[in-house]
């Protein structure tokens, strides 16, 4: 079991089955091109990758997107981002997948009028990957310049990712969007297992 092995081997495990994915590792190394503030590449593509590796499945069976978020707080306008993400497609021009771009520095003023919750201006892309809806999905990598050193932010680890195992992370994403995708993610995946959200601890009376 990988999710059982110290945390070196897992990380290389990580890398290995992250590897098999081929479009993965075209989007990464281009993102490394566009050299854009704090970016990660993060979210279903790493994890999903893992759970295809794990369960025998192709290695981007099911990936609908690749998510590449960057840091950016010089200029919250959606223009700014706009031109990005427009300046990106000739970048990512012939991978055969929808890579999705977003500055992490300007969610928290759309994400109330979307998610019905507030969301306090993130610090950095680590921060926006800490608040996602379940601790699997807590996941970046990006390749370091020079060199091409991968950097891998998992701050819950990566044992859950490799033993299937999905974990509510309920410090911003409301119940109703991770039990939404938690039950997507199953149709897909019927190996997984999803852990309930928490409940609220009865008030001592």
């Amino acid at each position: 079991m990988i999710g059982q092995l110290p945390v070196d081997e897992q990380l290389d495990a990580f890398r290995e089955a992250l590897s098999r994915n081929e479009v993965l590792t075209e989007v990464l190394s281009r993102s490394a091109s566009l050299g854009l503030p704090g970016w990660y590449l993060t979210a279903g593509c790493l994890f999903q990758t893992v759970w295809n590796t794990v369960t025998g499945r192709a290695p981007g069976e099911g990936i609908k997107d690749y998510d590449l978020f960057y840091f950016d707080a010089t200029d919250l306008s959606w223009e700014a981002e706009d031109a990005v993400i427009q300046s990106a497609k000739h970048v990512f021009a012939g991978v055969p997948a929808e890579v999705e771009i977003r500055n992490e520095a300007r969610v928290h003023l759309w994400y109330e009028e979307k998610f019905g919750t507030p969301c306090p201006a993130h610090t950095s892309t680590e921060d926006a990957i800490d608040s996602f809806a379940a601790t699997t999905c807590c996941l970046g990598i990006r390749l370091e310049q020079p060199g091409g050193r991968w950097r891998v932010y998992a701050p819950h680890g990566l044992s859950d990712v490799f033993n299937l195992i999905v974990r509510p992370n309920p410090v911003l994403v409301p119940r109703a969007v991770y039990e939404a995708k938690a039950s997507r993610w199953v149709r897909q995946w019927p190996e997984l297992t999803v852990l309930p959200w928490p409940t609220p601890a009865n008030p001592s009376g």
